[in-house]
């Protein structure tokens, strides 16, 4: 994978260390917030967990605007602009004594990380030839779950110094992000962006909401998010109700260890493989593979029941996710491609949803409900997806 990166151009180089950087800033933070919250705001675990959710999904929502900006605007005054607010607001966060003032900074924070990422999807797209891009995103994803793995090991280290070095170090990870790309970035003008200055927000949305294809890979993509998005927050859910907290740190502690190693070990080898022209195969894969993870899951017994199902249910998320972006590559326009990214990422809404979903089932069924309403999920993904790709015709 680095010969790869090697061989990539400087410009799509900078745009791999930028979603790098600014999602392991942000891995740094984000298990510690609930600490963080408890702590400086006095919120219950209720609270806090709807504080955290609505960052994200205001955070979400925003950030189909910001795609609206990618098209419109350079790439680079965006990608500048979104990392110096991004590191802006880790500042205001730790300085923050009101929780409104702290939410805002975290919706901040979510929006600008969302920006950055639409932003270098579109960039690969206008900066590589189309049987090259598939690699690209892999690495990228990998380069995001290496900051994840790392970034909560870097956090623990500095919570224990102070609560507030996480936010800190996070800001200054974002500012050196924000210099580099300052003085290297690509300043070249951006393609399409004639055809974006007569169109407002509004008349590009409902240009979007008439591409049947769009709409139903985004509401496949916000189902499957709910599957996979924070797995780890309804498997804690489930083994709460079901066991022991020692029992459920246990088991959580070795799923998230198996999902790092996968995707760290494969995600590059597999995604690569993944192209335009079976698209729809790929995906189905991927959604069976949720399917025997979920499965497994709900019958899990021992600890390595738990990993194995752990590593099939990964094997889906590697596949998906890239197989989504190229679903996107295919269908957008060129000069709406920043749109388009920003409708993928309203999957992350589903990611919102997920546990709060999950938490209502635990609450009034049968633990093991939780299971099979996911896998529903999952169907109905499944559904989507193919409606949407039989739109492509016989490519997919």
């Amino acid at each position: 994978m680095l010969r790869s990166i090697k061989a990539c151009s400087p410009s799509v180089r900078m745009l791999l260390w930028a979603t790098f950087t600014l999602t392991l800033a942000r891995a740094i933070t984000l298990p510690y917030l609930v600490v963080y919250l408890a702590d400086n705001f006095a919120l219950s675990i209720s609270d806090i967990g709807l504080v955290v959710g609505s960052a994200l999904f205001v955070g979400s929502l925003l950030s189909l605007y910001g795609g609206y900006l990618i098209d419109k605007l350079r790439s680079y005054s965006v990608i500048s602009s979104s990392t110096l607010i991004f590191a802006a607001a880790f500042v205001g966060a730790v300085a923050s004594r009101s929780l409104l003032l702290f939410f805002v900074f975290l919706v901040l924070i979510n929006l600008t990380l969302a920006v950055v990422d639409i932003a270098a999807k579109s960039g690969f797209c206008a900066l590589l030839p189309e049987n090259a891009r598939s690699e690209v995103f892999s690495i990228k994803y990998t380069l995001s779950n290496v900051a994840y793995a790392v970034g909560p090991f870097m956090g623990a280290g500095l919570f224990k110094l102070d609560t507030h070095w996480p936010f800190i170090v996070s800001a200054g990870l974002g500012l050196a992000m924000f210099l580099a790309y300052w003085r290297w970035g690509d300043r070249s003008p951006q393609t399409g962006l004639a055809g974006m200055q007569k169109q407002a927000f509004v008349a590009v949305g409902r240009l979007l909401l008439k591409d049947y294809r769009l709409v139903c890979f985004t509401l496949g993509g916000v189902l499957s998010a709910v599957v996979f998005g924070q797995f780890t927050a309804f498997l804690s859910q489930y083994l709460v109700v079901t066991t022991t907290p020692e029992h459920t740190y246990r088991v959580i502690s070795y799923v998230v260890a198996t999902n790092a190693v996968t995707v760290i070990a494969l995600q590059y080898l597999i995604g690569r493989r993944i192209s335009s022209r079976r698209l729809f195969p790929w995906l189905l894969a991927g959604m069976a593979m949720f399917l025997v993870g979920l499965l497994g899951f709900s019958l899990a017994q021992t600890l390595l029941v738990w990993c194995l199902a752990m590593l099939v249910f990964t094997l889906g998320e590697i596949i998906v996710i890239p197989a989504e972006y190229m679903f996107i590559d295919a269908i957008a326009p060129e000069h709406l491609r920043g749109m388009y990214y920003g409708a993928q990422n309203l999957s992350n809404l589903g990611a919102a949803l997920g546990p709060v979903i999950c938490g209502f089932a635990l609450a009034a069924l049968a633990p093991q409900v939780m299971f099979y309403l996911l896998i529903i999920c999952v169907v109905a993904a499944t559904l989507f997806y193919y409606l949407g790709a039989s739109g492509l015709g016989r490519r997919l």
